[in-house]
């Protein structure tokens, strides 16, 4: 593909963007930073991780994002009860048959909102999280693929601890970003109460792209070229988060473990993806730093110092990328 075509499709696509972002933002209130997010994750074929407390429009911007899209949206509230077989489907039996028949779980959608994914076991989380590495599910002896795109969103609650069970840090470094919902500001909760405060609020939204365009910016961000030097500085900020670096001896007490070369992989993804939403073909150091936190931040394990001195894993990336130098 030449330069021009791919400057004119990258242009085209993020036009596209931008549309299903003011689509999102007629019922979304604030949030810009979730809905951004959501965008660069969906075309970079990653799933987020949110923290945030209920009631902040977690469901609605992924249900607003579906609509916006054209694509197919399933919810599971994840309980302590739930089985695997919840979430992917299982066989069911016809006793006038005698023949098994497949019935498909709510996984088989392209969004699919992961409620509270702390509150079920260990063995619904692991099949969620197959299925949202290998884009595949099995039941029974056979194996189905799942609709494409195919985007989770997984929320958990940072305050209720109690009968929960915390992801394990292997599972939760498979979403390619971890983002913290916060509170709105006052004027925009007063902008809420006008628009949501209704018995019937107006939630209409027009398709803006389809799967298939989505699939189509999927294989562009390919294409968005990340020069060496850019290269250099990801893999320069990765390494700083590894104790064995030396960059800061500051850091060291503070950090157990740094972030795994997946962290690599996805910082590069989400900075082509961030430059594709902005229309540019390359990468800029400023797309990797606008996206190093949500990438990096589930991925630093803290020391008891860390925690005993209440530092922060977003505090530990803000000051790797203070003393990373900038290309």
């Amino acid at each position: 593909m030449s330069s021009e075509v791919l400057k004119e499709k990258v242009a085209q696509a993020a036009r596209h963007l931008g549309l299903v972002r003011e689509e999102v933002q007629k019922v979304i209130v604030g949030q810009h930073h979730l809905i951004d997010r959501m965008l660069v994750a969906l075309v970079a074929r990653g799933h987020v991780l949110l923290e945030g407390l209920p009631g902040l429009a977690k469901t609605l911007a992924i249900n607003c994002l579906g609509r916006s899209t054209k694509c197919s949206f399933s919810r599971v509230q994840f309980t302590p009860d739930l089985l695997p077989a919840d979430v992917t489907g299982t066989l069911i039996f016809d006793p006038v048959r005698g023949t098994y028949s497949t019935r498909m779980g709510p996984v088989f959608a392209n969004l699919l909102l992961a409620d509270e994914i702390n509150r079920a076991s260990a063995k619904v989380q692991s099949a969620l999280l197959e299925a949202m590495q290998e884009h595949q599910v099995t039941i029974g002896e056979k194996s189905y693929k799942l609709p494409q795109p195919f985007f989770v969103l997984a929320t958990q609650n940072p305050i209720e601890q109690e009968g929960t069970y915390p992801l394990p840090e292997a599972q939760v470094d498979r979403f390619m970003m971890k983002v913290i919902v916060p509170y709105p500001t006052e004027e925009e909760e007063k902008m809420i109460l006008e628009r949501m405060a209704s018995t019937r609020p107006n939630l209409d939204l027009a398709a803006r792209v389809s799967p298939e365009e989505i699939l189509e910016m999927q294989e562009m961000v390919n294409d968005i070229y990340v020069d060496e030097q850019v290269k250099n500085y990801v893999i320069k900020i990765v390494f700083a988060t590894r104790t064995t670096n030396g960059l800061d001896p500051e850091l060291k007490q503070f950090i157990r473990v740094g972030a795994s070369p997946r962290a690599t992989i996805n910082l590069t993804l989400t900075a082509r993806a961030a430059a594709l939403l902005q229309g540019r073909t390359h990468v800029t150091p400023d797309d990797v730093k606008a996206v190093a936190h949500d990438v990096l931040r589930h991925r630093i394990l803290l020391t008891y110092e860390a925690e005993a001195e209440e530092v922060t894993t977003d505090q530990i990336v803000e000051k790797v990328l203070s003393k990373v130098p900038v290309p």
